[in-house]
């Protein structure tokens, strides 16, 4: 999942994306609306978090911009207004959620999952396919019920490949969840990555397989066994 953290606080955005990574996020930092309104011209987001008090504008008029270019991602505001007319306007302005600092981090990605879990979001609780089963909020990948042990990059491949399972996901696609714009990205880590998450799963004895369609990308598939007839 993509999501970008619109926060001036350098100390405090670099303790959001350290808690938000492991749940599986790639987090896009900007200190600026100006940098954040960049980012949104150059790809998507999945959710955004929104601080309000930004050192170039309101958090409200960006919110209410991007509403206005007809852009659907969720928006989390996190900021310091507690007045109950600061939370009305907040959420009459396009925002999808409202959290006050200070917050705990466990709650923030809760909401971050809440929201995406929403009509129309792209976050279930459970994946299944075959017999492997991810449970995104715990990052736990289980296969014929039993737990696999699974790094987070993997994890995180693993979950785009299953929420577009029996779809083409392309090379590109790929890149735009599992990295952040700023992240030094060689040719291969993707091929890389496939490479060992294959044999993680064979390992494991799932019954899922990845098809690769070269300079395209990956799909996800279940085997399918054909029951053997008895012998007489």
């Amino acid at each position: 999942m993509r999501l970008i953290l619109i926060e001036d606080n350098a100390r405090l955005a670099e303790l959001i994306a350290a808690s938000l990574i492991p749940e599986g996020f790639a987090v896009d930092v900007c200190a600026t609306l100006a940098s954040a309104q960049q980012a949104f011209d150059a790809g998507h987001y999945d959710i955004a978090l929104l601080d309000l008090g930004m050192p170039d504008g309101n958090g409200i008029d960006f919110i209410r911009a991007l509403r206005r270019k007809q852009v659907t991602t969720p928006v989390l505001v996190i900021t310091a207004r507690d007045a109950l007319g600061d939370r009305i306007l907040g959420l009459d302005s396009g925002a999808d959620d409202y959290l006050v600092k200070p917050f705990a981090t466990s709650e923030l990605a809760a909401r971050c999952r809440a929201l995406l879990r929403r009509p129309g979001g792209c976050l279930g609780t459970v994946l299944e396919v075959g017999n492997v089963a991810l449970d995104t909020a715990a990052r736990e990948v289980r296969v014929a019920g039993q737990v696999t042990e699974m790094p987070p990059r993997e994890t995180a491949l693993l979950e785009q490949l299953m929420r577009h399972s029996g779809r083409m996901v392309t090379k590109a696609a790929i890149d735009a969840s599992l990295y952040t714009l700023r992240a030094e990205v060689t040719p291969n880590a993707i091929d890389a990555a496939l490479s060992r998450l294959r044999r993680r799963l064979s390992s494991a004895a799932a019954d899922v397989q990845i098809h690769t369609a070269h300079g395209i990308g990956y799909m996800l598939l279940p085997i399918v066994r054909e029951n053997t007839p008895p012998h007489v």
